[in-house]
Protein backbone atom coordinates (compact mmCIF):
# COMPACT_ATOMS: atom_id res chain seq x y z
CA UNK A 1 0.00 0.00 0.00
CA UNK A 2 1.43 3.45 -0.87
CA UNK A 3 1.93 6.12 1.71
CA UNK A 4 2.52 9.87 1.43
CA UNK A 5 4.48 11.93 3.68
CA UNK A 6 4.41 16.00 3.40
CA UNK A 7 7.52 17.76 4.55
CA UNK A 8 7.69 21.45 5.30
CA UNK A 9 10.92 23.88 5.24
CA UNK A 10 11.71 27.27 7.36
CA UNK A 11 13.58 29.37 4.80
CA UNK A 12 14.49 31.70 8.01
CA UNK A 13 14.44 30.87 11.21
CA UNK A 14 14.64 34.04 12.53
CA UNK A 15 12.05 36.28 13.98
CA UNK A 16 11.77 40.05 14.46
CA UNK A 17 10.18 42.15 17.23
CA UNK A 18 10.10 45.86 16.34
CA UNK A 19 12.13 48.69 15.49
CA UNK A 20 14.53 45.55 13.41
CA UNK A 21 15.06 43.66 16.59
CA UNK A 22 16.58 40.48 15.68
CA UNK A 23 15.86 37.79 17.71
CA UNK A 24 17.43 34.53 18.05
CA UNK A 25 16.25 31.65 15.83
CA UNK A 26 13.69 28.87 17.29
CA UNK A 27 15.55 25.92 17.34
CA UNK A 28 14.12 22.05 18.17
CA UNK A 29 14.73 19.51 20.95
CA UNK A 30 13.83 21.74 24.26
CA UNK A 31 15.88 23.45 26.27
CA UNK A 32 15.53 26.92 28.21
CA UNK A 33 16.80 28.48 24.59
CA UNK A 34 14.95 26.11 22.01
CA UNK A 35 11.35 25.26 21.48
CA UNK A 36 9.98 21.92 21.72
CA UNK A 37 6.80 20.52 21.13
CA UNK A 38 3.95 22.59 22.58
CA UNK A 39 6.65 25.16 23.96
CA UNK A 40 6.34 28.88 22.79
CA UNK A 41 9.32 30.17 20.77
CA UNK A 42 11.45 33.52 21.96
CA UNK A 43 9.50 36.52 20.41
CA UNK A 44 6.21 34.52 22.18
CA UNK A 45 7.73 34.28 25.94
CA UNK A 46 9.22 37.65 25.17
CA UNK A 47 5.71 39.36 24.28
CA UNK A 48 4.21 37.39 26.91
CA UNK A 49 6.79 38.66 29.81
CA UNK A 50 6.03 42.23 28.45
CA UNK A 51 2.33 41.75 28.60
CA UNK A 52 2.70 40.44 32.02
CA UNK A 53 5.24 43.25 32.87
CA UNK A 54 2.40 45.93 31.66
CA UNK A 55 -0.54 44.05 33.92
CA UNK A 56 1.82 44.79 36.76
CA UNK A 57 1.99 48.27 36.45
CA UNK A 58 -1.09 49.10 36.24
CA UNK A 59 -2.30 48.60 39.40
CA UNK A 60 1.12 49.84 41.05
CA UNK A 61 0.28 53.31 38.32
CA UNK A 62 -3.15 53.51 39.83
CA UNK A 63 -2.12 52.96 43.86
CA UNK A 64 0.25 56.09 43.33
CA UNK A 65 -2.32 57.88 41.37
CA UNK A 66 -4.77 57.71 44.35
CA UNK A 67 -1.89 58.61 46.95
CA UNK A 68 -1.35 61.38 44.76
CA UNK A 69 -5.51 62.31 45.10
CA UNK A 70 -5.32 61.99 48.69
CA UNK A 71 -2.38 64.40 48.97
CA UNK A 72 -3.99 67.05 47.05
CA UNK A 73 -7.63 66.25 48.78
CA UNK A 74 -5.59 66.52 52.45
CA UNK A 75 -3.61 69.50 51.86
CA UNK A 76 -6.94 71.50 52.11
CA UNK A 77 -8.79 69.30 54.93
CA UNK A 78 -8.94 71.53 58.47
CA UNK A 79 -8.84 69.40 61.26
CA UNK A 80 -10.46 70.01 64.86
CA UNK A 81 -8.01 71.36 67.32
CA UNK A 82 -9.30 69.66 70.57
CA UNK A 83 -8.33 72.15 73.16
CA UNK A 84 -10.24 75.20 71.34
CA UNK A 85 -12.63 73.09 69.45
CA UNK A 86 -11.92 74.94 66.25
CA UNK A 87 -11.34 73.81 62.82
CA UNK A 88 -7.52 74.53 61.66
CA UNK A 89 -5.05 73.71 58.95
CA UNK A 90 -2.41 71.83 60.12
CA UNK A 91 -0.54 71.38 57.15
CA UNK A 92 2.96 72.27 57.43
CA UNK A 93 5.10 72.35 54.44
CA UNK A 94 7.87 69.49 54.21
CA UNK A 95 11.60 70.96 53.84
CA UNK A 96 12.64 67.91 51.50
CA UNK A 97 16.86 67.07 52.13
CA UNK A 98 19.06 67.86 49.35
CA UNK A 99 19.99 64.39 49.40
CA UNK A 100 17.15 63.40 47.73
CA UNK A 101 18.27 65.38 44.51
CA UNK A 102 21.62 63.45 44.44
CA UNK A 103 19.45 60.42 44.54
CA UNK A 104 17.16 61.06 41.86
CA UNK A 105 20.80 61.38 39.65
CA UNK A 106 21.54 58.35 41.15
CA UNK A 107 18.38 56.51 39.43
CA UNK A 108 18.38 58.10 36.28
CA UNK A 109 22.34 57.10 36.18
CA UNK A 110 21.05 53.17 36.68
CA UNK A 111 18.00 54.12 34.82
CA UNK A 112 20.83 54.27 31.75
CA UNK A 113 23.27 51.35 33.38
CA UNK A 114 19.84 49.14 32.84
CA UNK A 115 19.29 50.17 29.54
CA UNK A 116 22.39 49.57 28.33
CA UNK A 117 22.61 45.90 29.92
CA UNK A 118 19.40 45.26 28.10
CA UNK A 119 20.75 46.32 24.66
CA UNK A 120 24.18 44.02 25.47
CA UNK A 121 22.32 41.15 26.14
CA UNK A 122 20.07 41.20 23.43
CA UNK A 123 22.73 41.91 21.36
CA UNK A 124 24.64 38.62 23.15
CA UNK A 125 21.38 36.73 21.77
CA UNK A 126 21.71 37.33 18.67
CA UNK A 127 25.45 36.62 18.17
CA UNK A 128 24.60 33.56 20.30
CA UNK A 129 22.28 32.70 17.35
CA UNK A 130 25.59 32.45 14.66
CA UNK A 131 23.56 34.71 12.58
CA UNK A 132 24.05 38.39 13.74
CA UNK A 133 22.96 40.94 12.01
CA UNK A 134 24.98 43.52 10.36
CA UNK A 135 24.05 46.59 12.34
CA UNK A 136 25.39 44.28 15.33
CA UNK A 137 29.10 43.66 15.38
CA UNK A 138 31.36 41.97 18.09
CA UNK A 139 33.42 45.09 18.78
CA UNK A 140 29.87 46.93 19.54
CA UNK A 141 29.56 44.38 22.32
CA UNK A 142 31.20 45.40 25.15
CA UNK A 143 32.14 43.67 28.24
CA UNK A 144 31.07 46.35 30.50
CA UNK A 145 29.04 45.63 33.46
CA UNK A 146 26.57 47.31 33.25
CA UNK A 147 23.92 44.96 34.80
CA UNK A 148 26.54 44.85 38.10
CA UNK A 149 26.55 48.79 37.55
CA UNK A 150 22.89 49.18 37.94
CA UNK A 151 22.68 46.61 40.68
CA UNK A 152 25.29 49.13 42.47
CA UNK A 153 23.77 52.22 41.88
CA UNK A 154 19.88 50.78 43.23
CA UNK A 155 21.15 49.88 46.25
CA UNK A 156 23.25 53.29 46.56
CA UNK A 157 19.69 54.53 45.84
CA UNK A 158 17.81 52.50 48.66
CA UNK A 159 20.87 53.66 50.84
CA UNK A 160 20.39 57.50 50.17
CA UNK A 161 16.57 57.62 50.74
CA UNK A 162 17.45 55.42 54.17
CA UNK A 163 19.61 58.34 54.76
CA UNK A 164 17.22 61.15 53.72
CA UNK A 165 14.79 59.90 56.19
CA UNK A 166 17.27 60.23 59.49
CA UNK A 167 17.68 63.40 58.21
CA UNK A 168 13.48 64.36 58.58
CA UNK A 169 13.32 62.64 61.89
CA UNK A 170 16.57 64.58 62.81
CA UNK A 171 14.73 67.54 61.52
CA UNK A 172 11.43 66.76 63.50
CA UNK A 173 9.97 65.05 60.77
CA UNK A 174 8.52 61.78 61.95
CA UNK A 175 6.19 59.44 60.34
CA UNK A 176 3.34 60.80 62.30
CA UNK A 177 4.31 64.10 63.32
CA UNK A 178 2.27 65.76 60.72
CA UNK A 179 -0.19 64.85 57.79
CA UNK A 180 2.16 65.98 55.21
CA UNK A 181 5.59 64.53 56.59
CA UNK A 182 3.49 60.83 56.46
CA UNK A 183 3.00 61.62 52.67
CA UNK A 184 6.40 62.29 52.37
CA UNK A 185 7.14 58.76 54.29
CA UNK A 186 4.16 56.82 52.32
CA UNK A 187 5.12 57.76 49.03
CA UNK A 188 9.43 57.52 49.16
CA UNK A 189 8.61 54.13 51.09
CA UNK A 190 6.52 52.80 48.66
CA UNK A 191 8.52 53.49 46.03
CA UNK A 192 11.43 52.02 47.46
CA UNK A 193 9.76 49.36 48.18
CA UNK A 194 8.63 48.41 44.33
CA UNK A 195 12.02 49.32 43.77
CA UNK A 196 13.17 46.27 45.46
CA UNK A 197 11.21 43.75 43.38
CA UNK A 198 13.29 44.87 40.68
CA UNK A 199 16.97 44.80 42.41
CA UNK A 200 15.90 41.16 43.33
CA UNK A 201 14.97 40.20 39.70
CA UNK A 202 18.45 41.80 38.78
CA UNK A 203 19.85 39.47 41.69
CA UNK A 204 18.00 36.04 40.03
CA UNK A 205 19.22 37.36 36.76
CA UNK A 206 22.87 37.70 37.82
CA UNK A 207 22.82 34.14 39.85
CA UNK A 208 21.77 32.55 36.77
CA UNK A 209 24.33 34.33 34.51
CA UNK A 210 27.03 33.08 37.18
CA UNK A 211 25.54 29.38 37.10
CA UNK A 212 25.56 29.15 33.04
CA UNK A 213 21.63 29.54 32.85
CA UNK A 214 19.51 30.07 29.32
CA UNK A 215 20.55 33.04 27.51
CA UNK A 216 16.93 33.63 26.47
CA UNK A 217 15.57 33.36 29.37
CA UNK A 218 18.09 35.74 30.86
CA UNK A 219 17.44 38.15 28.30
CA UNK A 220 13.64 38.30 29.02
CA UNK A 221 14.45 38.81 32.63
CA UNK A 222 16.96 41.59 31.67
CA UNK A 223 14.52 43.50 29.31
CA UNK A 224 11.79 43.41 31.35
CA UNK A 225 13.44 44.24 34.29
CA UNK A 226 14.90 47.43 32.10
CA UNK A 227 11.29 48.71 31.16
CA UNK A 228 10.46 48.41 34.74
CA UNK A 229 13.41 50.41 35.81
CA UNK A 230 12.56 53.05 33.89
CA UNK A 231 9.34 52.82 34.61
CA UNK A 232 10.37 53.51 38.74
CA UNK A 233 12.94 56.28 37.65
CA UNK A 234 9.68 58.13 35.81
CA UNK A 235 7.83 57.57 38.75
CA UNK A 236 10.48 58.79 41.22
CA UNK A 237 10.90 62.06 39.57
CA UNK A 238 7.17 62.59 39.32
CA UNK A 239 6.65 62.05 43.01
CA UNK A 240 9.76 64.04 43.84
CA UNK A 241 7.84 66.76 41.53
CA UNK A 242 5.01 66.52 43.49
CA UNK A 243 6.47 66.85 47.11
CA UNK A 244 8.30 69.92 45.81
CA UNK A 245 5.91 71.82 43.89
CA UNK A 246 2.66 70.84 45.24
CA UNK A 247 3.43 71.72 48.86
Amino acid sequence: MASFSTTATVDDPRNTLGDGEILPPVLAGGGDDRSGPGMPDYATRLRRARLGLLVLLVPIFMLFVSFTSAYIVRQGLPTLDPQTNLLVKDWIPVKLPTLLLVNTFVLLLSSLGMELARRQFRGEAVLASGDAAPKISSSEQSKMPWLAMTLVLGLLFLFGQWTAWRQLAASGFYVSSTPSSSFVYLLTGTHAVHLMGGILALFVASIAGLFGRALARRSIVIDVTAWYWHFMAGLWVYILCLLEFAR
